[in-house]
């Protein structure tokens, strides 16, 4: 798993938009750095309620990550079509990036196997990057149920001393 200082893979996967069910492009990371920290939220289902109570509490914040010039993206394992409508149905006011062939939840070592007991997916996890790509938050969810409110306080702590440095 990624550690605070290590630099974050550079990966290419769909991007949902969220404007219709086909809105869909193609997003690189290398290609949004430089422009202000980068937040990378791992989720692990779209349309589950710990997932949508986490993207509503960031949709809800994103004022305050705007005010950052701070990108935030919920990424998942779900195909694109799917994420569309997820971002529809909750009203999420930022991307959602699609992992549908696992390969980046691999590289940055957050995979939950057995999801149901059936399924791969992301482990409910944060990252936030520098504008170089560098780590300089991460956050991982433990046993226990979640404050989203307090764990998006967190990022959005870290995604300020990002901004400043």
């Amino acid at each position: 798993m990624l550690s605070v200082g290590d630099t974050a893979p550079d990966f290419t996967v769909p991007i949902a938009g969220g404007e219709v069910y086909n809105d869909i492009s193609s997003f690189t990371l290398s290609e949004a750095l430089g422009d202000g920290p980068l937040v990378l939220a791992f989720i692990p289902a779209a349309f589950t309620s710990g997932c949508t109570t986490e993207m509503c509490t960031f949709r809800d914040s994103m004022h305050r990550f705007d005010a950052l010039d701070a990108q935030v993206y919920g990424l998942s394992v779900d195909l694109p079509p799917a994420l569309n409508i997820f971002i529809q149905q909750e009203g999420l006011n930022f991307p959602l990036l699609s992992d549908w062939r696992h390969e980046v939840i691999h590289d940055y070592g957050v995979v939950l196997p057995d999801m149901y007991g059936l399924f791969e997916v992301a482990k409910r996890s944060i990252f936030v990057l520098d504008s170089t790509g560098t780590v300089t938050y991460r956050w991982v969810e433990g046993d226990g149920k979640t404050d989203f409110g307090a764990a998006i306080d967190a990022v959005y702590d870290a995604v300020a001393e990002t901004a400043s440095s």
